[in-house]
């Protein structure tokens, strides 16, 4: 008779856990990881050391992060850095001045430490927490620890480049003409 009612009572708490436990998994999935890099880059490159120079700026003003990319791996990585600013206004615009290793793309040797430095402009108000990105080629992108800038003043408006617009169409729609017509037609 025991095995019996133990039997129920382990059924019951299956029932009862299956009703409750995705309300309770919901709640507590819901998880703050501030200062933890993105995806899988931490096993790749960690970002050491990341500094910036102000806590808060004009727009028009500039402000620098440095820091140290240290690889973790025995192979060199081909990768490019930039910043990351989250916002509470859609625009989250900064503008690139200065680059330390210089150039869009940088190759991180295997197991070495780089030491970087970017300056950036502040193009629109706002109260952003900022970040160095690190896009590691065939990993993903990697946070750094982060800091929060605020920027105030007008926004700077930059003019639209559209000679460079209608190129990027043009290439495009050249793209798409290559898809469509090289494409095996099917019925459904």
């Amino acid at each position: 008779m025991v095995d019996k009612k133990f039997i129920v009572a382990a059924i019951g708490v299956i029932v009862a856990l299956g009703a409750v436990g995705p309300s309770l998994a919901q709640m507590f999935q819901h998880a703050e990881a501030h200062g933890v890099q993105a995806q899988l880059q931490s096993r790749f490159v960690r970002i050491d050391g990341e500094t910036w120079s102000k806590q808060s700026v004009h727009t028009g003003e500039t402000l620098s992060v440095s820091g140290k990319f240290v690889s973790l791996v025995n192979r060199d990585l081909r990768g490019w850095y930039t910043v990351y600013g989250d916002s509470s206004n859609a625009g989250n615009r900064w503008e690139i001045v200065a680059r330390d290793p210089p150039g869009n793309v940088i190759i991180i040797p295997a197991n070495s430490v780089i030491p970087y430095k970017l300056t950036i402009k502040a193009l629109e108000p706002g109260v952003y927490h900022m970040h160095t990105q690190l896009n590691i080629a065939s990993i993903g992108p990697g946070l750094g620890p982060g800091q929060t800038v605020v920027v105030t003043g007008d926004p700077i408006v930059k003019p639209i480049p559209y000679t460079n617009v209608v190129y990027q169409s043009i290439v495009i729609g050249v793209g798409y003409v290559i898809t469509f017509a090289t494409r095996p037609w099917q019925v459904i």
